[in-house]
């Protein structure tokens, strides 16, 4: 069945590669640099996973980039080409400056051709969240939503996502700016293995610690069960790890028995994603409450003046 719209996503969202190869989608890919080059993150089809991650455990220290201007103008232009509105769902705002760019880019295309009809939503999501939103959104184009209730949709989706991922240290974090060296430097000092999840802006935030990685599978597990929604997608369920295949399988097998009716998706974090968590992530995502419920009453109130700004 024909689709009324197409998507544009980016290489963060981590999914396998099969997933997302269908027509009317078009993969944004992060670039990032390592000693051998510059190189595309196109979800693992030039390097396996394993030699990538093999290759930071062996002291490479890639560094990542944003989506370069030309690429927005390559992707602008196909989805006009395309003659279909296009929805395009970005990584988040709250851990790079690409949305602000493509925003801008955006503008110049729409100014080019005042008939092209693009939506850019920010996820406010990365890697397996992220891959979740794309995940269902591509089942919520199949159904034959347009590309505006499909941008509506994901606007009010991401909220109901939830997220919470383990490394293996903090270093990687912190190398890329992602957190303060003094928590980096804490967390390797007490060898715990942090906790951490993506909040409502889209920043990293800290759940918790872990005594060691198989408490830390377990506090994914803890963490998914307390949290969950009981009637969301079919309780559809990503997770992805960084070149710690064990520790998945693992992980899967105690998802399975906190939940018999759970629908899991694999992944592999990607080199972008990876370049900041290094070897030894896991990562669970799931539908679960409105997170808006979850503030502060503090928090609230700012996100209300936020918004309010916004609007102004």
């Amino acid at each position: 069945m024909d689709s009324k719209c197409n998507l544009i996503i980016d290489s963060c969202c981590d999914l396998p590669h099969e997933v997302i190869d269908r027509e009317g989608v078009y993969l944004l890919k992060y670039p990032y640099t390592d000693s051998s080059g510059e190189h595309l993150d196109d979800l693992y089809q030039s390097v396996s996973d394993h030699d990538f991650y093999e290759g930071m455990r062996k002291g490479e220290k890639p560094q990542t980039a944003q989506v370069p201007i030309i690429a927005f103008n390559e992707a602008f232009d196909w989805a006009y080409e395309q003659g279909k509105p296009t929805v395009y769902l970005s990584f988040s705002s709250g851990l790079t400056g690409t949305f602000d760019t493509a925003q801008i880019i955006l503008e110049q295309a729409r100014a080019a051709h005042p008939d092209l009809e693009i939506y850019a939503v920010d996820t406010k999501l990365a890697s397996i969240a992220e891959a979740l939103l794309v995940y269902e959104a591509l089942r919520q184009r199949e159904r034959g939503l347009s590309a505006k209730e499909l941008a509506d949709w994901a606007e009010e989706a991401h909220f109901f996502i939830d997220e919470e991922f383990m490394v293996d240290d903090l270093e990687a974090l912190r190398r890329g700016g992602r957190i303060p060296s003094s928590v980096a430097y804490a967390g390797s000092k007490l060898d715990v293995k942090p906790l951490l999840t993506i909040d409502d802006e889209g920043k990293l935030a800290l759940t918790g610690v872990a005594r060691g990685r198989k408490k830390g599978i377990k506090a994914l597990v803890d963490y998914y069960e307390k949290r969950k929604a009981e009637d969301a997608f079919g309780h559809n369920i990503t997770i992805g790890h960084s070149d710690c295949p064990k520790d998945a399988e693992r992980l899967v097998e105690l998802l399975h028995k906190a939940d018999e009716s759970a629908i899991i998706l694999e992944s592999r974090i990607g080199p972008v994603i990876g370049s900041h968590v290094g070897p030894g992530m896991l990562a669970v995502a799931f539908w679960g409450k409105d997170s808006r419920s979850t503030m502060s009453v503090a928090d609230r109130i700012a996100h209300k003046a936020v918004s309010y700004t916004h609007l102004r």
